[in-house]
């Protein structure tokens, strides 16, 4: 790429943009590579971040949900850079690469381990927040999704088009578009279409030379790769092209809450035998919550349908609960987005707000999965009971998300994500606290591996299964040079099982000098 003379001349004018002095340093040297690799170095100026930026702090902070990574020990980025065009993201990798520096890429979501935006080593983080366009196309039932947008963002504009359309993909509307496709996307609509990434149709990804790839020039084993394999291993997807799915007018929600003394054990145990085979139009759910010396199990389902045809399926096949009408509500697939959210009463352009991009109030957390394939006894359930009311559990809520329908009928290698036929369901373990001191932070991760280990022989085993997007650096991790293939199997199986090999394989191709990394990169075969 050639650039005017007089931009490779005027080195003092561009130090003044850049703010930096020249070559004392890595990143000082990174910036400068920056200037001279742009044709607009004044507006790109604008777009980087460095600690002595009077808005790198809260540009950092924007989309940092888990305040375990905003204390003042959690390793910082030299650089933070929020590109606005491909040839700032490929300016970046090239100097990153030639200035001995890692990258980091974030699309703005729930990153539970803070693998896009901490390294323990020099890094610069490329934060795609305004990479965030979404154009829905209705007529061909498909959408053009940027990696920085969230999946509010991407709901909203779909539903300003159409009431019957919608796209698999996870409840929570602050979650990141990127980061969430690439470690496969499960939600409401999984066990009727599958996950996110199984309705991928093209992306737009850069690769580790500033090659801009799609689904054809990329080849199908990368195209395999990117759909499941988890983000940060193999470049960066700019953007999807996604297939949407049709949803009914009204969809029905429904909500019923039981206590250990009203019988709650015997009716998770129960629905362990029921929910996964229940119709691919059901989304049943339970979360289960420590509240005094008891624990309240709260059974929801999502039903593609009114009430009138869920009511007559539940009484047939779980009569045990008593569901009755006054436990639903009809209402439209976005509405019951904005339910899950907890904000069912506000506008629908409540998925748009700026605000879920700005820092809130949140807890430091920890989260674990697992996968059940055999029923849990009773006494197993009342052992994770009696821990649910342990006082470092006050925050937790655990998660039981029935398997079954499409799940079971998709081949375990169609993408990376493994976790398909002959598990009932999952779990989601979710610890969260609001004391910022190491003591309580320590105090209550210990309590997630307390329970994380007791539940070790009433779940899948060799391996014990764990979901990408539940990122879990306690079963497994890299080192931060070298990794060999048999150190990383051991997290890697967790999360891909078989397809892992040849994940390996797609990165040794892709990315043979393991430029894109992290504690849970897939690694190549050196």
């Amino acid at each position: 790429m050639k650039f005017p003379q007089c931009l490779m001349l005027i080195p003092l004018v561009l130090a003044a943009l850049f703010s930096f002095s020249w070559a004392t340093s890595p990143h000082q040297n990174f910036l400068h590579c920056l200037s001279l690799r742009s044709n607009d170095s004044s507006s790109f100026s604008k777009l980087i971040f460095t600690p002595t930026n009077s808005s790198y702090e809260s540009v950092l902070d924007s989309t940092i949900w888990n305040l375990r990574f905003r204390s003042a020990d959690v390793p910082k980025p030299l650089v933070i850079v929020t590109p606005t065009q491909i040839s700032h993201i490929q300016a970046t990798i090239h100097c990153s690469r030639k200035h001995g520096l890692q990258t980091r890429t974030r699309s703005g979501g729930h990153d539970y381990e803070g693998l896009s935006f901490v390294a323990r080593v020099p890094f610069v983080v490329i934060d795609l927040v305004k990479f965030r366009s979404v154009d829905v196309d209705v007529e061909n039932r498909v959408a053009w999704v940027q990696s920085g947008a969230t999946l509010g963002e991407l709901y909203y504009r779909i539903a300003e088009k159409s009431k019957t359309l919608a796209f698999p993909a996870a409840v929570f509307h602050t979650i990141g578009v990127g980061g969430h496709i690439s470690g496969g996307g499960f939600g409401s609509l999984f066990r009727k279409y599958g996950l996110a990434g199984d309705n991928v149709i093209d992306v737009q990804f850069i690769d580790v030379n500033g090659r801009t790839l799609n689904r054809k020039s990329m080849g199908k084993d990368l195209f395999w790769a990117i759909r499941g394999g988890g983000g940060g291993s193999f470049g960066i997807v700019l953007a999807w092209k996604l297939s949407l799915v049709h949803v009914p007018a009204t969809v029905t929600a429904c909500t019923v809450s039981r206590t250990l003394e009203q019988n709650a054990t015997e009716l998770v145990h129960r629905w362990q035998y029921i929910a996964h085979d229940l119709p691919d139009e059901v989304y049943p759910t339970i979360a289960l919550r420590g509240f005094n010396s008891t624990v309240i199990a709260f059974f929801s389902s999502m039903f593609l349908g009114t009430i009138g045809e869920f009511l007559p399926l539940m009484e047939h096949r779980f009569p045990e609960l008593g569901l009755t009408r006054k436990d639903c509500a009809e209402m439209s697939w976005i509405q019951s987005i904005l339910l899950s959210n907890g904000i069912q009463n506000q506008p629908l352009e409540i998925l748009l707000n700026s605000s879920s991009r700005v820092p809130i109030v949140t807890p430091s957390y920890k989260v674990k999965s697992d996968y059940v394939k055999k029923p849990i006894s009773e006494t197993g359930l009342n052992g994770l009971f009696s821990r649910l009311t342990d006082e470092a559990a006050a925050s937790t809520t655990v998660i039981l998300i029935a398997y079954g329908g499409i799940m079971d009928r998709i081949a375990k290698n169609a993408t990376p994500f493994p976790h398909r036929a002959g598990n009932l369901y999952k779990i989601f373990y979710d610890v969260g606290w609001q004391e910022t001191d190491s003591i309580h932070s320590e105090r209550y991760l210990d309590w997630a591996r307390m329970a994380y280990n007791y539940m070790t022989p009433l779940v899948s085993k060799s391996p014990r299964q764990a979901y990408i997007n539940f990122r879990d650096l306690d079963i497994g991790s890299n080192n931060i040079g070298y990794t060999s293939y048999a150190q990383a199997r051991i997290w890697g199986r967790k999360y891909f099982k078989d397809n892992f090999k040849k994940l390996v394989r797609v990165k040794t191709r892709i990315d043979p000098t393991n430029f894109f990394r992290h504690e849970q990169s897939i690694p190549p075969l050196y």
